[in-house]
């Protein structure tokens, strides 16, 4: 009974770091309205700084620090850091007016949303792949499907605050659900059992990083790539090179996000008749496509755009989760400082894409033509993709046992 209230404790702090992920990309409007923050769009851009700094620190040093104060420890500080974003946020509602006072306040939230990410996803991958041992890729697919679920909700939560008249509800509701997920990840035992006291002595710590995972960590760089560019670009696309309005924008926004969460789930329930290896070498291949076709758009195909986005989302579903697991399967040696590398790799593609859009534009290169220049980044993942499922074996039938379950 302790281990599956503890499996559903982790998939529910992945659906709440979901939305506390999004919760200040979900309030942009909010936050460049003269009514209330008054942020210029190179603000507003700068706000993700320190949240991408911080969110490849917490991911690297998570593992080191668990040797140290165990794995729950690094999870409950981790929520606490996103509890503390939250509250910061909350705070600077109160003092919007004021940009002096608001705008570092802001900062530092994001930095603490960025700290809480780091620490506590690579944390809830180990858990949810040490909690199902006889179905590792379906359990942390599963994981990161509520952690998508989490981002398509922020925003529709946004929509409902903002119409009531109060936005600052979405940062409470995140600090109400974090609060409850403190208080009762306290009273389990959430033991991880990947490190003995012999592995977290200095011989572990000295040993060399396994060549293999720079092969991982180059993939799960490109994904980065590849899922900011639609998740963060999206909307600019489709308003400025499809003609779309605002509110088609927004839907194909929450269109991508949620075939990411779909996908997640697809694949998840399909991993008995679909080798989770084929799904990795064949998802980087329809990224190389919606790329390619979101570049070639022209005026007037909103109604297209919000289709490929879709479909770029179901590319990008599998891919992540799909790394951590496959990594956490091989790279033993590395043991819980897997999920933490590949995260922090993550964060690195997640802020060339968000910030390296920006002087290629001022350069003079249009948003299309990046679209079609990410093509060639999502084809690199291609290629690295056969080599991080190289050394999987194929699934193999499972004996009629009676009693026997995945």
């Amino acid at each position: 009974m302790a281990a599956k209230a503890e499996s559903r404790v982790i998939n529910m702090a992945g659906l709440v770091q979901g939305i506390v992920l999004v919760t200040f990309p979900a309030t942009s409007t909010i936050f460049t309205s003269s009514k209330y923050y008054s942020l210029s769009s190179s603000q507003y851009g700068s706000l993700f700084l320190p949240q991408v700094v911080l969110a490849i620190a917490g991911s690297l040093l998570g593992a080191r620090l668990a040797q140290r104060i165990t794995t729950k420890r690094v999870y409950l500080v981790g929520l606490a850091a996103s509890l503390v974003a939250m509250a910061l946020l909350l705070v600077s509602a109160l003092v919007k007016a004021d940009h002096a006072i608001a705008y570092p306040l802001l900062l530092v939230a994001t930095a603490f949303v960025g700290a809480g990410f780091g620490l506590t996803v690579p944390v809830l991958n180990i858990y949810a792949a040490l909690f199902h041992p006889a179905g590792v890729d379906s359990a942390v697919l599963v994981l990161n499907a509520l952690l998508g679920l989490g981002t398509v909700l922020a925003p529709i939560f946004v929509a409902i605050f903002v119409g009531l008249g109060f936005w600052w509800a979405l940062p409470v509701l995140s600090a109400v659900l974090l609060a409850g997920l403190l208080t009762v990840s306290m009273r389990l035992p959430l033991q991880a059992r990947t490190e003995t006291a012999a592995d977290a002595g200095p011989g572990r710590q000295r040993r060399p990083v396994p060549a293999r995972f720079w092969v991982y960590a180059a993939c799960v760089t490109f994904y980065g790539i590849c899922e900011t560019m639609n998740g963060n670009w999206s909307e600019l696309e489709m308003t400025k090179q499809l003609g779309g309005s605002a509110a088609e924008a927004s839907l194909a926004l929450a269109t991508f996000w949620g075939m990411v969460t779909v996908g997640r789930v697809l694949f998840a329930a399909a991993g008995r008749w679909l080798p989770e290896r084929l799904t990795y070498r064949i998802l980087p291949f329809v990224l190389v496509v919606t790329f390619l076709l979101t570049g070639h758009l022209s005026a007037g195909s909103a109604v297209t755009g919000i289709v490929v986005f879709g479909l770029a989302g179901l590319g990008c579903s599998a891919l992540l989760p799909l790394t951590i697991s496959f990594g956490e399967e091989e790279l033993t040696t590395m043991a819980g400082a897997v999920a933490g590398g590949i995260i922090a790799f993550y964060q690195l593609g997640y802020g060339i894409a968000a910030f390296g859009v920006g002087p290629l534009q001022s350069a003079g290169i249009g948003l299309p033509g990046i679209f079609r220049g990410t093509a060639i980044v999502a084809a690199a993942m291609a290629g690295l993709s056969f080599l991080v499922a190289r050394r999987r074996p194929s699934p193999q039938p499972e004996p009629a046992v009676a009693g026997k379950s995945r």
